[in-house]
């Protein structure tokens, strides 16, 4: 089995960089480099070489870095082939279903569009871990820029569809956020209490809330439950159907 050590990096304000590396082959990627220095202040301080960036949308806080580590490092740049045109530097297009290959570690594409059109993520399943970029957070879900409730949905859907124990390597620290108005909308569910008083502890200790796991965020998550009867009854629309509830969640979210 492979191994696959991953480095959270914070940058910014609230953004999460993850330098992810195969220990058998010692073969390197970034995932989603907002910028390039703290990424290569880290590849120095550990004797890393940068094989590869896997972007998983186009936004400027997940690319910002790709042209800078490109020069520096020599490494390829990964992303959505039907996004080609807006990931900087891109050298390998990937789509729905491609695996990935990173040293021994596999990596399968999951297309997953709602927060922009061309949004992907990376699941490494035998390391148990999902990087989904602005698709999934913790407690929460991207912003409909360039996608439909129905896209999102399906998106959040088919990653919910993954294993219970995979961890959630979202790329902002939104959690704290997110469980307050998660609270508004699912006032009953105790897993969801307990949880928004965890994450208050490992915020006022500084503590990353991220990775989750996918058992967490379907038990948690108000994105995720827009099936579910309680939940369902918690926002008055026990007849309603998932889209319409998962839009209606959203849009109460926007305007929060």
């Amino acid at each position: 089995m492979s191994i696959l050590e991953i480095h959270q990096i914070p940058v910014l304000s609230d953004n999460y960089v993850y330098l992810i590396e195969d220990k058998e082959s010692g073969e390197c990627a970034v995932v989603d480099p907002a910028v390039a220095e703290p990424v290569l202040d880290l590849l120095d301080a550990r004797g890393m070489k940068l094989a590869y960036v896997l972007n998983t949308h186009h936004h400027g806080d997940h690319t910002g870095g790709n042209l800078a580590l490109k020069a520096k490092t020599g490494c390829k740049i990964v992303g959505a082939g039907r996004d080609a045109a807006r990931i900087p530097g891109i050298d390998i297009d990937v789509g729905e279903g491609d695996v990935f290959q990173l040293g021994h570690s596999q990596a399968r594409v999951l297309e997953v569009p709602g927060h922009t059109s061309g949004h992907i993520a990376y699941w490494f399943k035998e390391a148990r871990a999902l990087f989904c970029g602005d698709t999934l957070f913790a407690l929460g879900c991207g912003r409909l820029f360039e996608g439909s409730p129905a896209q999102m949905w399906a998106s959040l859907s088919a990653l919910r569809s993954l294993p219970g124990d995979t961890r959630v390597y979202c790329a902002h620290e939104y959690t704290q956020a997110n469980a307050r108005f998660a609270l508004t909308v699912d006032p009953d569910n105790a897993a969801l209490r307990a949880r928004a008083h965890m994450v208050d502890q490992l915020r006022l200790k500084g503590k990353p809330t991220v990775p989750s796991t996918l058992a967490e965020e379907c038990a948690t998550n108000p994105f995720l439950r827009a099936d579910d009867s309680d939940f369902c009854q918690a926002l008055g629309m026990v007849q309603s159907d998932p889209v319409s509830v998962f839009a209606e969640t959203r849009h109460r979210k926007d305007i929060f």
